[in-house]
């Protein structure tokens, strides 16, 4: 691991604001990279290289906050879980751009590490000559276990610089005209009567002769299918082994050392802002736990609130709440911490379509937007003699990144959640502090902890699996002087406006000091006067 200070540096003199607001497409990964750089030549930040892809991309993460940062309550901002959301870069980078350049104070109580690119190595695809929604870094790998890598991927068929779709008229196909747009294709329900009459690919050819196509594209393995958590073993793009890119492996690697951090916000198509998680009894009791735990869904649902009161964009049938093997269930399942997930853009629900794409389009024709939809047209393809083939579809990015003139108010609210998130934090307190001569020498001392926040200081599952730090309490005085109580104790959790109280009885006069808290909720310490 890597640590690069900037002080004083040349890129000091850029101002991030206009750099920012002359854009007009998202950045490619050399101005990502120079915009974190310049990020970090702020006092506040610090800027760490946890490590290299396989394609020689660095992996990123700014960590911003003052004083002693590692014992103040920490909030994680995840951006480009999906190489495919390159909203989700620009999002965290606007979020830690606005953090140190217009909201200093909120350092004082909480730090933040801000990792602003997971997936460089397939986020560089949207600037590409060839532009299709790759979710892979540069490993090479046999995903259709054949033997050969990389053999059988996209193919541009009509040469537009785009991987759409391609429609086959089949009599036997699982496709069919939406009623509700005839530009799009939706599966036949059977149930209802329906019959397919098109099958449907991705742009491609089968070059490796199995009857496939487009099975074993030349990426690697995706960042958001690579965790531990549900693992899709043997599935494309995940890998053999859960964490096995270097990526991943030093993401966590650097995360199991952050003890600080109460709760992760990750930009990804998941969602659990929007639609809170529901706790489901039967799936909660399993050895391994596949549901939200019934009191972390009132921290979700509490959240969800502030968010929904906060971004002023309604999801659109929103029903991602995750998939296997991605970051945001993992670091909640398997790390314990509050894990919050938000595309940060949605197309808006318009003209009454029930179908995403046609929804999409009715929005878009709306607004006159001409170049969004590539046409279906006829070509010859190698692979179907004598078939009618069509290519076109919705161009790839457009129905998960906003274009860019709309990202800065986006921003702009997500900025403004997250930091109503920090808000929030847990935040310890002391109360009624009383020192009560007994006589004889001795005196007892009674306090009562406080945790005043809607928030509590340890998720639900974070306290079973033991795995989030306790609240430690230390008395610091000599052994002989302690009568009664402890010197160390450790308290499992404080829930939302919870109290303990606590006490001692102390020989001796004198000073001793009380110290309370735990990396993620933040230390407190009283001086006593005996």
């Amino acid at each position: 691991m890597k640590k690069i200070l900037f002080t004083g540096l040349l890129l000091a003199a850029f101002s991030l604001p206009d750099r920012v607001m002359g854009q007009t497409d998202y950045p490619t990964l050399s101005e990502v990279n120079s915009r974190v750089a310049s990020i970090a030549s702020n006092g506040s930040a610090e800027l760490i290289t946890l490590t290299k892809t396989e394609g020689g991309e660095d992996i990123l993460v700014l960590k911003i906050g003052t004083g002693n940062m590692d014992e103040k309550p920490a909030i994680a901002v995840v951006g480009g879980a999906e190489g495919f959301h390159v909203l989700s870069v620009e999002l965290a980078l606007q979020f830690a751009e606005k953090l140190v350049n217009d909201h200093a104070d909120v350092l004082e109580k909480t730090s933040f590490y801000i990792f602003p690119n997971m997936s460089p190595d397939a986020y560089q695809q949207y600037h590409s000559s060839l532009k299709y929604h790759r979710r892979g870094n540069t490993m090479e790998l046999d995903h259709d276990r054949d033997g050969e890598k990389g053999e059988n991927g996209y193919t541009d068929l009509n040469g537009d610089g785009m991987i759409t779709w391609m429609r086959v008229e089949d009599s036997l196909g699982e496709y069919m005209i939406s009623e509700e747009d005839e530009r799009v294709l939706v599966k036949a329900d059977r149930s209802k009567g329906q019959s397919g009459s098109y099958s449907v690919f991705m742009e491609s050819k089968d070059d490796d002769d199995d009857g496939k196509f487009a099975e074993d594209p030349p990426e690697g393995i995706a960042f958001n299918k690579s965790l531990t958590y549900k693992f899709p073993v043997f599935e494309p793009l995940a890998g053999d082994i859960a964490a096995s890119p270097v990526e991943t492996r030093a993401l966590l690697d650097y995360l199991f050392e952050q003890w600080n951090i109460f709760a992760f916000v990750t930009f990804s198509p998941a969602n659990n802002l929007s639609t809170p998680l529901k706790h489901n009894s039967s799936e909660a009791r399993k050895r391994v736990v596949s549901s939200i735990l019934a009191g972390d869904q009132k921290i979700n649902k509490l959240v969800s609130d502030k968010y929904k009161e906060v971004v002023s964009q309604k999801a659109f049938q929103q029903t991602n709440q995750g998939t296997d093997g991605d970051f945001f269930q993992w670091a909640y399942f398997h790390f314990g911490r509050m894990s919050f997930s938000t595309p940060g853009y949605w197309t808006p629900e318009f003209g009454g379509k029930s179908n995403a794409e046609a929804n999409y389009l009715a929005w878009a024709d709306s607004l006159g937007w001409k170049d969004s939809f590539v046409p279906w047209t006829e070509i010859n393809h190698p692979d179907f003699p004598g078939k009618k083939v069509e290519v076109g579809g919705i161009k790839p990015f457009v129905m998960v990144n906003p274009p860019f003139e709309k990202v800065g108010q986006i921003a702009d609210e997500h900025t403004e959640f997250i930091l109503a998130l920090a808000s929030m934090q847990p935040s310890l307190e002391l109360y009624n502090l009383e020192v009560e001569d007994l006589g004889n020498g001795l005196s007892r001392v009674s306090v009562d902890l406080y945790n005043n926040s809607p928030l509590p200081t340890h998720t639900e599952l974070g306290d079973r699996s033991r795995w989030l730090r306790k609240i430690r309490i230390d008395m610091d005085l000599d052994d002989d002087r302690l009568i009664s109580g402890s010197k160390i104790a450790t308290l499992e959790m404080l829930g939302a406006y919870e109290k303990a109280s606590m006490s001692w009885v102390v020989r001796g006069k004198g000073d001793v000091t009380l110290k309370v808290g735990a990396s993620h909720v933040g230390f407190i310490t009283e001086t006593i006067n005996l």
